[in-house]
């Protein structure tokens, strides 16, 4: 382009050059010429200057392709290449973390931390008996599959310290928070162990039908569990991290004793078992569940036995309005153990059972709770529990988050254990196992006082008196003061 327009100018000029042959006395031609001359002198320069730029920045263009060749970032290259090596390493980095959160959307996790420390009098020991207990729970994110929905749940548990419980004989656990791998692992070493691992899913009924307008679930559970996260469940006397305790206010009292728990579990408290669901909300917020679970006992709970003679436990529960519109949640259930333990150590026998449970809004800050049990079967420790109490929201005194729970439990001595608790001897060294005559009821009564230090920590000063422990008439009441700490995530 530069070039023929340098020769249009050519072609100008020399017709100028030719006007003096027509016109030499015409000084007006020559100034004309003479400027003309200059102007095609500086358009040659700026040619020059735009070829020398041309060449410049090819010279670049090569320098930055070699720079961006490589995936090294080095001084002696251009500015260029470096900042944009640096914002495709900020990129890459962004895409690595979003795929690291896409991976984990959906989990849910949750920690738990609870440390207690008691002591107790009217027993032979003395001293403040210390433990502690952590709990990690996992959840998966929901895979729909159609209108079927399902997860996996993962709780991994460690702890050490058995507590009071093994210091004194009673049918009541004092401290519910107690847990330690002591037949696996020395007691002076914490180890952790996976204390459940289930899968869950979740069917619309009518199945097939537009689930939109289901108002039925059929659920279904199985895996490794613990039996009381899907019965007996109690809003106000449920949780021995936050409210009660002592096991007749956690659970019903002849499911979880110390001396003969029929639940079916292991010693931890988690057996094999499945759990199949049908929950109705069409009448919401009244609502109506049937559970029917069955569950290891047993050898077959820690999974060192087939699986025969199982814990098999049915449950029908509501949730309705009463008293001004407040939650009531209200549950019966029958439940039967092929191979229960009984008061004789290493003996099973069969027992089963009727329980009542509730738990019903009273007001604005007080949940009322109560359960009622009674059971059957050889050599049953007790066969009969029942134990009532509430639950006192901080609002009235102007600490909504604190509550104070009270509660008082009894549990009726059976005839059997009245009968042979005095003689039985299980490892005939001719020392009686328990060496008294039992009669008549156990009583405990527990309150404590949640206090809440900030969003994630809480202290709970405990006290409990128990009077008339295990049916031993001659024995002194005991009395426990504690102090619970609590860290959750």
């Amino acid at each position: 382009m530069a070039r023929g327009y340098r020769t249009r100018l050519w072609v100008l000029a020399a017709s100028f050059i030719a006007l003096p042959a027509l016109a030499a006395d015409d000084a007006a031609s020559a100034t004309l010429l003479q400027h003309l001359m200059d102007r095609l002198e500086r358009v040659e320069r700026h040619n020059a200057e735009l070829e020398q730029q041309i060449k410049t920045l090819e010279e670049r263009n090569a320098q930055l392709d070699s720079a961006l060749s490589t995936e090294d970032v080095s001084e002696k290259e251009p500015e260029l290449a470096s900042r944009l090596k640096a914002v495709e390493y900020q990129t890459l980095d962004i895409q690595k973390q979003a795929k690291v959160i896409d991976s984990i959307e959906g989990f849910s996790a949750g920690a738990n931390f609870s440390t207690v420390a008691q002591r107790a009098s009217g027993i032979d020991t003395s001293g403040t008996e210390l433990n502690y207990r952590a709990d990690i729970t996992v959840t998966t994110p929901t895979i729909k599959t159609g209108d079927i929905e399902s997860k996996l749940f993962g709780h991994f548990r460690v702890g050490q310290g058995k507590g009071l419980g093994d210091k004194f004989t009673s049918f009541v656990g004092p401290n519910a928070t107690s847990f330690q791998l002591g037949s696996v692992v020395p007691p002076e070493t914490s180890a952790m162990m996976l204390a459940e691992a289930w899968y869950q899913a979740d069917i619309p009924l009518p199945y097939g039908g537009f689930k939109p307008n289901s108002r039925q679930t059929l659920t279904v559970n199985f895996g490794k569990m613990d039996p009381f996260a899907f019965f007996d469940q109690n809003a106000a006397a449920n949780d021995e991290t936050r409210q009660f305790l002592a096991s007749p206010f956690v659970h019903n009292a002849l499911l979880d004793n110390p001396l003969a728990a029929n639940i079916g579990a292991d010693g931890f408290g988690f057996s094999p078992g499945m759990r199949v669901s049908y929950f109705n909300w069409g009448a919401k917020p009244e609502t109506y569940r049937l559970s029917l679970g069955v569950f290891g006992a047993g050898r077959s709970a820690n999974f060192s036995d087939s699986f025969k003679s199982p814990f098999v436990i049915l449950q029908a529960e509501t949730s309705q309005r009463f008293f001004a519109g407040l939650q009531g949640n209200y549950r019966v259930y029958l439940w039967r153990n092929g191979q229960a333990p009984t008061f004789v150590k290493d003996e099973v026998a069969s027992h089963s059972g009727i329980g009542f449970n509730f738990d019903q809004r009273l007001g604005d800050g007080i949940t009322l709770f109560g359960r009622l049990g009674t059971g059957s079967g050889d050599r049953l420790p007790f066969d009969r529990a029942a134990s009532f109490g509430a639950e006192f929201n901080g609002s009235y005194w102007d600490r909504g988050a604190d509550a104070i729970g009270l509660a008082i439990g009894s549990n009726r001595t059976s005839k059997d254990f009245r009968a042979q608790s005095a003689t039985v001897d299980a490892d005939a060294n001719g020392i009686p196992d328990y060496g008294f005559v039992a009669t008549g009821w156990e009583q405990v009564v527990e309150t404590y006082y949640r206090f809440h230090v900030h969003e994630r920590f809480e202290l709970t000063p405990d006290f409990q008196y128990i009077r008339n422990p295990a049916g031993n008439p001659d024995a002194r009441a005991v009395t426990i003061l504690g102090v619970r700490a609590n860290l959750a995530f």
